[in-house]
Parts: structure tokens; sequence; C-alpha cells
């Protein structure tokens, strides 16, 4: 009651109109492409709610007043929390596009050699927020400890298990300020935690909970009744379950028939096995080894995350592929014994062979736009080995001998090399139909290096159009792309198409290359006139042209709002600041609106998980890049 647009915002984000209707009866015989709003409040036959082959999500701002009805959440698919103040539009796009099953982040996680999970110990994640960005350096995902956090009461200080309302509104908190994958952990007594043994069912009501908060990855206990384990899998919908068990007697064995016997059992419902025990030896390393080897061999899925604790476990903490806990200087505590940093694991894997120094090459214009500063930077947060070798001016065949050195470990090219390059011996997909090269990757086999070119530009170009809208919302819709010749806008073309676009219409330049027969090129006023508003714009005109972009979006702005979705442009140039600063007349009309800036920051992103495997996040990007990002 009373917070209706945030049913215009999902519809928006979802690319699909809406209506608002009195009662369940007023959404029958709606199209499927339609969003429908309804106050909660009037629902009267909530078991209606299972019958509508919709998905169904009741929304709540804690800003407002508390109309939370537990009972009515019970009979949705999911629930969003989320505030009045800013994020909103980026945090539904992300909730959203996860629990439809557009953003698979298992999916992306599963195809890296190494994952890692930060291990949060705040009592608050408000504690966290400020040192977020650089907490998430080198982390693929972050645990939220629901079992540690501490909810303030007016009769007592501290409560022994948090209540759901304030676990939901730390879990909001959290994923407003991360786009890494939220990892849902209540832990027992006995493992370490603070959650009773004693209820099995208050673990299978915050789970529960977590699956329709949308985290992407649910911590369920091999302790567990098998009807909860059960139960939880049949309702899990997009998210996964790691099948979490731990030993701190410090007398389990590695080689014992129960350790298979243990893994089995967590492998019928995880989607992942954790297995944690306390050793006192370092040979109990080398056994793990072998089981995890005697596992892999075996069982094709699901995968292994096995580690020992303490301090002479911390070996099998480097070892381990799958799911590393990390902790960082800045956290409060460690959250469980021997826990590492990202940076000491990868120090320590260089120490043992297992990480050799390599040789990084930033080619062009690298030194001058602050890049070549940033990327060591990142080496040099997350304690890699390696070196950056910076070259400006590339004689004729110098990267033919750079890339054939054995100590070379991958090179950034900005600006990109023609696919065409003879010395390139394999292509990505994506080079090959972009037609450039920004980004040659070194991958190792067991037949040896393989070096591969590829594109990380036209990543980064999709991950700023799915900022605020799920992928799904661009199928069929029509674009308009400017630039003074197709090579300057083909790294937005491939983008586009990788989200199924409708018709794209282009201005200034003719696509000849990929899916001609769908780009269509405006040769006059004229032709400008006879189309509806468009989707999305793109400008990669250049900056000294891209004054023209601002009349087209004040034309197509009137035209828009006859229509209830859309409105996305990003200037590859970020144009000239001024009356020419197309971004900021974007901005003012309504679009959403990106610039260069955000492009390279998630380019970078991109380049860096190429080139060195590791996740650096957005934000960080963002908030330790600085004014690189604009050139």
């Amino acid at each position: 009651r009373g917070q209706e647009d945030i049913v215009r915002v999902i519809a928006d984000v979802l690319g699909q109109a809406y209506v608002l209707v009195p009662s369940l009866d007023g959404a029958a015989g709606q199209p499927d492409n339609v969003v429908i709003g309804m106050d909660n409040g009037k629902i009267k036959k909530r078991e209606d709610l299972r019958r509508k082959g919709r998905t169904t999500v009741t929304t709540h701002c804690i800003d407002a007043l508390d109309l939370r009805d537990e009972d009515v959440t019970s009979y949705c698919d999911y629930e969003y929390l989320y505030t009045e103040k800013p994020f909103v539009r980026r945090d539904v796009a992300r909730f959203l596009g996860f629990v439809l099953g557009q953003i698979k982040p298992h999916e992306d996680l599963k195809k890296k050699a190494r994952t890692t999970l930060l291990s949060t110990t705040f009592p608050d994640v408000r504690t966290a927020l400020p040192n977020l960005d650089i907490l998430s350096v080198g982390a693929d995902s972050v645990e939220l400890r629901v079992d540690l956090l501490q909810e303030p009461t007016p009769d007592s200080p501290i409560m022994s298990v948090p209540s759901i309302k304030y676990v939901g509104e730390q879990v909001m908190l959290l994923r407003q300020r991360t786009e890494l994958p939220i990892i849902f952990t209540t832990r027992c007594t006995k493992e370490n935690g603070r959650f009773p043994m004693d209820d099995p069912m208050l673990f299978y009501q915050y789970l529960r909970k977590a699956v329709q908060w949308g985290c992407e990855y649910i911590d369920v206990e091999l302790w567990l009744p098998e009807e909860i384990r059960q139960k939880l899998a049949a309702e899990k919908g997009s998210s996964r379950i790691i099948s979490a068990w731990h030993d701190f007697s410090g007398k389990f064995k590695w080689s014992s028939a129960e350790a298979q016997q243990l893994f089995r059992e967590g492998a019928v419902y995880g989607d992942i096995v954790k297995m944690i025990a306390l050793s006192n030896t370092t040979e109990e390393n080398y056994e793990l080894e072998y089981f995890r080897s005697v596992i892999q061999t075996s069982y094709a899925h699901p995968p292994l995350s096995g580690l020992n604790m303490g301090s002479v476990g911390q070996l099998s903490r480097t070892l381990n592929k799958v799911f590393t806990p990390i902790t960082h200087p800045l956290l409060p505590m460690i959250a469980a014994p021997g826990q590492l940093s990202a940076a000491e694991i990868n120090s320590t894997l260089h120490s043992m062979g297992q990480m050799p120094k390599l040789d990084m090459y930033a080619i062009g214009n690298v030194r001058q736009n602050g890049q070549a500063m940033f990327f060591e930077k990142c080496l040099n947060e997350l304690s890699l080995p390696h070196q950056l070798l910076c070259i400006e001016r590339i004689a004729p065949g110098a990267i033919e001998r750079f890339i054939s050195t054995p100590t070379f470990g991958g090179a950034h090219i900005n600006p990109p090399l023609p696919a065409s390059a003879s010395f390139l011996p394999k292509l990505s997909n994506a080079a090959t139909a972009v037609g450039q090269v920004d980004t040659v990757v070194a991958h190792s086999t067991p037949s040896g290096k393989l070096l591969m070119g590829d594109n990380s530009t036209w990543k980064g170009i999709r991950a700023t159009l799915t900022r605020e809208f799920v992928p799904s919302a661009y199928a069929g819709q029509a674009a308009l792309v400017l630039a003074s010749q197709e090579s300057q806008a083909a790294a937005a073309m491939f983008a586009l198409m990788s989200l199924n676009i409708g018709p794209i219409y282009t201005i200034g330049f003719q696509a000849k290359g990929m899916a001609a027969s769908n780009v269509h090129q405006f040769r006059g006023l004229d032709d400008m006139k006879k189309m509806e508003a468009p989707f999305v714009i793109i400008s990669a005109l250049p900056a000294e042209k891209s004054f023209i972009v601002s009349p087209l979006l004040k034309h197509y702005s009137s035209m828009v709002k006859k229509r209830e979705s859309g409105k996305v442009f990003v200037d590859l140039s970020n144009g000239v600041r001024g009356k020419g600063d197309s971004v900021a007349t974007a901005a003012s009309l309504g679009w959403s609106a990106y610039g260069i800036a955000d492009v390279n920051a998630w380019t970078t992103v991109e380049t860096l998980r190429l080139l060195v495997g590791q996740n650096v996040p957005y934000d960080f990007v963002r908030l330790a890049a600085g004014r690189s990002l604009y050139r």
C-alpha cells in the first residue's frame, strides 16, 4: 500500500508494460508480457497466488511503514526488500535477472580454475559497507555468516538468533553494495557457529527465506535431517546448495571409508560439497589431496571444496580450487582457524612453484591514460608475482617476439589489433565476430601454453547495458548505433546481438559484417523520422562529433514518453563537457545514461579476469582507477 512505484520500476527493468489491479480477479486475461501489481493487503484467497502460472514477488520498502505479512510471503515465490535511496534499479535488475534464471553466476564460476569466497564476520553488515570494495578484491563470492549477526534490541543487548526481519534487511544491504554472489550461511554451535542444533526447522526457515531473497547460494549443513535437505533442494529455484560438513574433533581421517561416504551423502542434494576437518599434522594435507584426486576421478559432479583447519592446514587452503574461504586484514576476525587472505594464497602458490612469475604486457596508449598504473596496483593488491611491461610504440614483428617467449603471461592492447593478425594462433568467437583483439590470453594446458586472441570490450559494453535492465529486456527491441565507421561500433554491435536485440539501425556507417541482414542504415532524415523510438542508443562517434547526438536524444525522448519502458543511452566517447555532453543530456531527459568510464570499468574487470583469472569488482575499479577510465 502506497508503494506502487516499485511496480513501474520492475516493469521498466524487465522492458515490459505494467498494470495495477484491485484484486487477483483483475489479473485474469492479462498478457504474459505485462507486469501485474496489486496491494498485498487486498489478497483474500492467498493460495490463489500459486495458481496464476506467474512468478510472484512480494515487495516491501523498509523505509516506509512495515506492512510485511509473512503469511502472504509464504505463498509467493520471492520476497524483494528495498530502500528508497539509490541503487534501487540496479538492485532490482540483479535480483530479477537471477531469480528468473537469466543471470547464472554458478555456471560462470564453474568455468574458473580457482574460486574463493570472502567470509564476512561483521555483527552488522553496515560496518563492512565502507570498505566492501577493497575487501572484495580477489573474491568470487561473499559469505554472509548469519549466525554471527548481532541484532540489537531495546530489552537486551544481543539476540542469540537474529530475527528473520533483521536478517532480510542485512541481505538487502549487502546485495545493494556488492556485485558478488551471496552465500547465505547459518552455522550451528557444534560447527563453530551460533545457531542452536536442537531446532532443525529454524535452519529451514532461514534458508528458505534466503531462497526467497534471491541469495545465489545457501549453505546447508549435512547433519540436518534429510527431509529438510530434500525440501530445500526442491524449493531452491535459481539458488544453489553448498552441502557443508565440518569436523572439529581432530580425529577425522581423509583416508577413511567415511570420507567418501560423507561426500556421496552431500552430493545427493548439493551443487557443491564442502568438507572441512581440523588437522594436526602436515601429512593430513597430503591425505586430503589424495582424497581430492580420487573424488575428481570418480565423480564428475558436484565439485568438492575440501579444507583442513588450523595453521598446519593452511597448505590445503592454498591447494583447494573450489570456493576457498578467504579473509582480509580489515575484517574484525577470521571465520575459521587458519584462514588466509587472497594475497597470502597467491604468495604461497608462487613460493610453491604453482604460480610462476610471468610477463604481462600493456601495449599501446596505456601509460598516458593511467591503465598501466591501475593494473600494477591490482597485481600488488593481490600479491601476484607477475611483472607488467609497458610498450607504447610497437615495432614491426615485436608482438610476435613477446608472445613467443616462455614467460609471456598475456597482453592488454589499446587500441586493439585487427583480428586478421597472422601471429595470433587462435581467436575467440567474440574476437572473430568483432574483428578486433584487445586481449591476448595465455592458457595453460596439459600439452603446453595455448595463446588466444580475445575481445573484452564487448563484455564491458554488455555489462553496462545490463546494469539496470535484465538481459531479456533487450530481446526484439530496436537499437540505434552511431559511428563514423563500422570498426568503431563492432564491439557494441556484438554486445547488442548477444542480448537478442531486434533490428539495429545505424547512422554514419553501413554494416557489412556480422548479421548485416538485421542492420539497416539511415540515409537521411526521412528514414530517421519513420523509426519508432529505439529502446537503446549507442554512440561510438569520436568526441569531436558527438555533439550531433543530443538532438537525436531530444527527438526520440518525445516519442518514448508514449511507451512505458526503455530508454538506454551509452556514449563510448563520453562527448565533450558542456553543451555537447550527450550523457548529461540523456540523463536530463530521463534516459539511463552511461559514459565511457562505465564501459571502461567493466572492460577492465573482464580484462583482469581473462589475464590473471582473478576478480576485481567494478566498484573497486571505479574507486581506484580514477580519471584513467575516461580516456
